[in-house]
């Protein structure tokens, strides 16, 4: 277990900029995800639970794809900011517009992954705070701890996503990210 966990972790503390608080992000909302399907399944099929049986199978069902959306973008939340810092590069020996729409598709990539992150977090939120009722009481803190990870996961995406929208230049994008990201928070 601590081999699986342990080289993301020393990534993220070493001095280089990614992996960093996106890819931290993604991982949180995958970690509870990955909690809320283990107490799904643990529910799932006992005798006491068996009048929720379909509403635990639609849970894991769609916890299940999100979790490994959520562990894909722990990568390409990295590989966005990479071609962030790329792009300012190649601007440099560009003429200004090329420069300029090459740093504008790369904030945008950088801007849309976290976005995708928090609203799939928010999703993982939703779905574990419907666990609760149908689930194992003793479980509780494991939902819980899900739904702590699933918010953190929300809040680190969408700091991301603003610090990214105060760069760039096109409006209509803009508005359209603000509108998602106001549907996510709390």
């Amino acid at each position: 277990l601590r081999a699986g966990i342990e080289p993301f972790v020393e990534q993220l503390a070493a001095p280089t900029a990614t992996p960093g608080g996106g890819s931290a992000s993604a991982a949180a909302a995958a970690m509870a995800a990955g909690l809320a399907v283990m107490v799904a399944s643990m529910s799932r099929g006992k005798k006491a639970y068996i009048q929720h049986e379909s509403q635990l199978s639609d849970a894991i069902a769609r916890l299940t794809p999100l979790r490994e959306e959520l562990k894909a973008a722990i990568a390409a939340d990295a590989e966005s900011y990479n071609s962030v810092m790329k792009a300012y590069k190649q601007a440099k020996t560009s003429d200004e517009n090329t420069g300029a729409a090459l740093i504008e598709a790369a904030l945008k990539e950088a801007t849309s992954v976290p976005l995708s992150v928090a609203e799939k977090a928010r999703e993982v939120t939703r779905i574990t705070q419907s666990l609760e009722p149908i689930t194992n009481p003793n479980m509780k803190s494991d939902l819980t701890t899900a739904l702590a990870l699933a918010h953190a996961a929300m809040t680190g995406a969408l700091a991301n996503v603003e610090i990214n929208l105060a760069s760039l230049k096109d409006e209509a994008f803009a508005a359209a990210v603000r509108q998602r990201t106001a549907a996510i928070r709390p």
